[in-house]
């Protein structure tokens, strides 16, 4: 009995699944645009953005000159951002504003529209321009609403696509130290550390920069040793004084250890020569 009864129940489901959507069929061929609407706006509600998606891209065009026109747009571009498609809700959304710019809807479809380019960010081991109008479009939008409930979220989205630029800059400039180039390693550290000072790797890059340098001094002609050490034993005293209490103080240490040694023998080679001269 239990068996037969749970049997029905699924034929039942089904049935209704079936039924569903050949009424979801009917109304895409319908010409009843504010039927349509009515239904696109019942599926937006019941979450199925998918259905009210292809309702509302047939219908919004048609709807243009009236009442329903800002509304019809807005849950477009929202349908669109809650399946995922971002890009196409970026697109939405900005048309959405510019369009409506007094709409009581425009400062929620300018802060989405800054979630699908937030959205769109990728790892930052890729090409960091989706990021980059993320952080401008996020910007803006504080610019434009500075009184808006949604700044501090804003704020703090900003603070962490900002992270993920500076994790992108500190490992191009860590690359040439990878390759043992030493010189643009120390160009490349430098140029990191005056642009993202405040970066959670710039005590990583100042280390770096200091190591690469004596390195870089180290393998320069005899002539030039004594000027680039005394540039590393700089850089050393310029760590210590910014990061006092770092983690790699044992190593900038034995880096600066090693500079003076160097140093040493270069004065006494000097001092050699000139008592034969």
């Amino acid at each position: 009995m239990k068996k037969g009864f749970l049997h029905t129940v699924v034929i039942v489901g089904l049935l209704l699944v079936v039924s569903g959507c050949s009424n979801f069929q009917k109304l895409l061929k319908s010409d009843d645009v504010e039927k349509k609407y009515k239904a696109a706006l019942e599926y937006y509600e019941k979450e199925d953005y998918y259905r009210a998606n292809q309702l509302l891209e047939q219908v919004s065009p048609l709807l243009t000159g009236s009442e329903q026109a800002e509304q019809a747009k807005f849950y477009l571009a929202d349908t669109y951002y809650e399946m995922g498609d971002y890009l196409l809700a970026d697109f939405h959304f900005k048309t959405f504003y510019q369009t409506y710019p007094r709409s009581p809807l425009a400062e929620q479809a300018m802060y989405n529209q800054a979630l699908a380019l937030y959205n769109q960010s990728p790892s930052f081991e890729q090409d960091q321009t989706t990021t980059v109008t993320a952080i401008e479009a996020l910007q803006e939008f504080m610019v434009r609403y500075p009184s808006s409930d949604r700044v501090k979220e804003a704020n703090e989205l900003i603070d962490e696509l900002l992270v993920k630029l500076d994790k992108k800059a500190f490992d191009n400039a860590r690359l040439y130290y990878q390759l043992r180039n030493w010189r643009s390693a120390v160009v490349a550290l430098d140029n990191f550390l005056k642009e993202h000072a405040s970066s959670p790797y710039s005590e990583e890059a100042a280390f770096l920069k200091l190591d690469a340098q004596y390195r870089y001094a180290l393998e320069s002609i005899p002539s030039k040793q004594e000027e680039r050490l005394q540039l590393a034993a700089e850089y050393y005293q310029n760590f210590i004084d910014q990061y006092p209490d770092s983690k790699f103080t044992r190593n900038a240490l034995q880096v600066y250890e090693d500079t003076l040694a160097n140093l040493e023998k270069i004065k006494k080679s000097n001092n050699q020569a000139q008592a034969n001269s």
